[in-house]
């Protein structure tokens, strides 16, 4: 299928991949019309000429926007982009740039496997000739990209899931339980009602020094307390909080509380090279709601790693650049390369 893909004037930025160290690359904005306004981000070197690696499709996950992968301070995409990766990020429709472009938010998850997921493949195609590409998803980012695996496995070269539970809430009973009274609401009609993400972001900022200390009792928060330093910590949630629907949570429920009808079975029976990663001081993805996926996968080449870290640290802590990072760089290298 032919999808129109509107793209910017390419820019060349200086930017940080990681404190005091600074690379140059070519970004570009890019629109996609025909998928409601969805909104990808291109980031290469500058200059970077002939085919190189399997391009990645990065997606954030629940509440979030691409901004989950990149701070001014630190960033995996540019630190994937001056490894050689041509990468791209997505906004789900609702979230981020595709929100202020008017892509309305989702009532539930299968418009993101259906409709985002193949737009924003059919896009990478176009632009770089490339067939297939690396799916690599946090959290729900991470649960969407195995059922689009599924629903694709032609298209996909490799799939990489970071902190993203194939069975929301196992092993942490208060986020199960939540989940479940939010899931009422949105089985109740009210699936497009928006979670309170934003009142959720502002109590966060206001109270930052509190919730980031190791004695409060706060199993559902998003990173491990002192993860992030706290000028980073502080960019985290001003950029990457986003919105989210109570329907989205009804649906991760649900398919929690009935493994006949996993949202995302169909991809335990694809071939396709597979890293999960967990951290074991996530407190919203355990290891213990993760690591089924590498349990049920038929993959011939799959990887299951843990890194002590929390849920948004795994991705840009302190700590990322040196566990999560190096690791990553290893595995897609060995298999994506031209």
């Amino acid at each position: 299928m032919s999808r129109r893909v509107i793209s910017a004037e390419p820019v060349e930025v200086t930017e940080v991949v990681d404190r005091g160290r600074t690379a140059r690359f070519e970004e570009t904005a890019l629109t996609l019309p025909d998928a409601g306004s969805l909104a990808l981000v291109r980031k290469r070197l500058a200059g970077a000429q002939g085919p190189g690696p399997t391009p990645l499709l990065l997606v954030h996950g629940f509440g979030q926007n691409l901004h989950a992968w990149h701070l001014s301070q630190r960033s995996l995409v540019n630190h994937l982009a001056a490894e050689g990766h041509d990468v791209f990020s997505l906004d789900l429709r609702g979230h981020g740039r595709s929100r202020a472009q008017g892509a309305r938010p989702a009532a539930a998850l299968h418009p993101y496997v259906d409709e985002d997921f193949p737009a924003a493949m059919d896009a990478i195609a176009a632009l770089t000739g490339r067939p297939r590409v690396v799916l690599a998803g946090h959290s729900l980012g991470g649960m969407l990209a195995y059922a689009a695996t599924a629903r694709s496995p032609e298209r996909v070269q490799a799939l990489v899931t970071l902190a993203a539970p194939y069975f929301w809430g196992r092993g942490a009973t208060l986020v199960h339980a939540l989940s479940r009274g939010a899931a009422l609401i949105g089985r109740g009609g009210r699936g497009e009602t928006a979670f309170p993400m934003g009142a959720v972001r502002s109590m966060l900022r206001a109270t930052q020094p509190l919730w980031d200390t190791g004695w409060l009792p706060m199993p559902i928060r998003a990173w491990h307390p002192g993860g992030f330093e706290p000028d980073v910590l502080a960019e985290y949630l001003a950029r990457s909080f986003d919105r989210a629907s109570f329907g989205e949570l009804a649906q991760l429920t649900d398919s929690s509380d009935d493994d006949s009808d996993h949202f995302a079975r169909d991809f335990e029976g694809c071939d396709v090279p597979l890293l999960v990663v967990a951290g074991t001081h996530d407190h919203l993805a355990r290891p213990a709601a993760v690591r089924p996926a590498f349990e049920r996968s038929s993959s011939r080449d799959r990887t299951f790693v843990t890194f002590p870290s929390g849920h948004g640290d795994l991705l840009l802590g302190r700590k990322a650049p040196h566990l999560l990072w190096p690791t990553l760089t290893r595995w897609l290298h060995r298999r994506t390369s031209p």
